[in-house]
């Protein structure tokens, strides 16, 4: 899949993008990914005052924070980041946070199981703009042996979103109900996104390759593009397994609130404080240490992008299966702690991957192809699988349906550290590369 660039000139100075402040670029689009996950966690935090107030069941509860919201988010994707590679992806970024913070207001507004479903079909379109863009602004703002490193930080946005989501979201319908921090986010993201509109500036396409193409400002084919990707075998091992984990992680995620009050005793205040600290430390933390050992290990060889996710899941799942089980929520957390840390370090190593793998003009259709597959396996299918094997479990007479349910995902650890393992020995057999120039 490889070829030489027929003409090539150098890079700007590592580290610049002939704009400014990379650091401003990078906080202003880790802000906008932080509310892009805290709108999309808002569901699973409130599920139970949802739950009481709608009347709405775990397998309800599972459609719409799973299929129903990526039916939208992952094909919506494909367009999205089509245009965003022909034009402004700044103004794409700023567009689909102003539609997905809308539509999270309205989410507080919902008086019924229906009005919430299209509502979250609305968030879910607008987010679909938002991270695709995103990878390939900071791709071309960081340069190749910092881009796991600046990637990594990026990916805090799903920890510090989903923490603030538990802290502020589970305060906030203590005390006002759980419709109060739907409409609260959502005007700080319309805010947001002006704000980006104002300020951020569009990077040049390839401006910090280190090999640099006459192509990189030149509009991406959409067909030959979709071709590529999913005929090349390194792409789409990388999509798969990270869909895998995604299976778990989405699963889990949706749930894991819900699971810790209903199985292990918590409430809402004591959910706003320890469960929020856990993510924060556990995710957040998996979030930053992977994207420095991704970018070790990747020095010496590029099998660190599929060796660095496996033996992490390896790790995650023994302690994932001993938090199911766990008999309090204390030990539950310390657990989950665990796991988190562990879960995430498939992000950063898929997504530098594959904005590496592919030509400069190709990133942000080729980062909504990755997100296409790996979320419509596991942001689509996960929830939606575990919130229908709770009520199964539930009707056949089982007490702890929801455990039991939680349970079933233990086997995708398994399919991710297969495919990881497969992907590894893929790239160990590719030329060593840090940046694919396509002819």
């Amino acid at each position: 899949m490889r070829a030489a660039s027929p003409s090539t000139t150098s890079a700007p100075e590592p580290g610049t993008t002939g704009g400014r402040r990379p650091w401003f670029v990078l906080a202003a689009l880790t802000f906008v990914y932080i509310l892009n996950f805290l709108d999309r966690q808002l569901i699973g935090i409130l599920a139970k005052p949802i739950q009481d107030s709608l009347q709405v069941t775990d397998g309800q509860l599972g459609l719409i924070g799973g299929l129903y919201f990526a039916m939208f988010y992952c094909f919506i994707a494909i367009p999205v980041g089509w245009l965003a590679d022909r034009t402004n992806r700044v103004n794409v970024v700023s567009l689909a946070c102003a539609i997905w913070s809308g539509a999270t207001t309205a989410c507080g507004l919902a008086g019924n199981y229906t009005q919430l479903v299209v509502a979250r079909m609305v968030v879910g379109f607008g987010e679909a703009g938002g991270v695709p863009p995103s990878y390939a602004l900071i791709t071309d703002t960081y340069p190749p042996g910092k881009r796991g490193a600046a990637i990594g930080i990026f990916n805090l946005g799903p920890a510090i979103g989903a923490a603030a989501g538990v802290a502020f979201g589970a305060s906030v319908a203590e005390r006002f109900g759980w419709r109060m921090p739907f409409i609260v986010v959502g005007l700080i993201g319309i805010v947001t996104a002006l704000f980006v509109w104002l300020f951020i500036r569009e990077p040049e396409r390839g401006a910090t390759d280190a090999v640099r193409s006459r192509q990189a400002s030149e509009k991406a084919p959409f067909w030959p593009t979709l071709r590529m990707f999913f005929s090349h075998p390194i792409l789409m091992l990388a999509a798969l397994g990270s869909g895998a984990t995604q299976f778990v992680t989405y699963g889990l995620g949706n749930f894991a609130v819900l699971f810790l009050m209903r199985e292990k005793g918590m409430v809402l205040g004591q959910v706003a404080i320890w469960y929020a600290l856990v993510l924060v430390l556990g995710m957040g933390g998996g979030m930053v240490i992977s994207g420095r050992v991704i970018d070790r290990m990747t020095r010496r060889s590029r099998a660190g992008y599929a060796i660095a996710p496996a033996v992490s899941l390896a790790i995650a799942m023994p302690f994932y299966i001993a938090f199911v089980w766990a008999p309090s929520w204390p030990l539950a957390l310390v657990l989950l702690a665990v796991v988190m840390t562990f879960n995430y370090f498939y992000l950063s190593a898929s997504v530098a991957l594959v904005q590496e793998e592919v030509k400069p003009n190709q990133r942000v259709l080729s980062g909504a192809l990755l997100l296409l597959v790996m979320n419509f396996i596991g942001l689509g299918l996960g929830p939606t699988w575990v919130g229908q094997a709770s009520d199964w479990f539930k009707a056949h007479g089982d007490a702890h349906g929801l455990q039991s349910a939680l349970y079933t995902l233990t086997p995708f650890y398994l399919i991710a550290i297969a495919l990881f393992l497969w992907l590894a020995r893929l790239l160990r057999r590719d030329t060593p590369n840090p940046v694919q120039v396509l002819a």
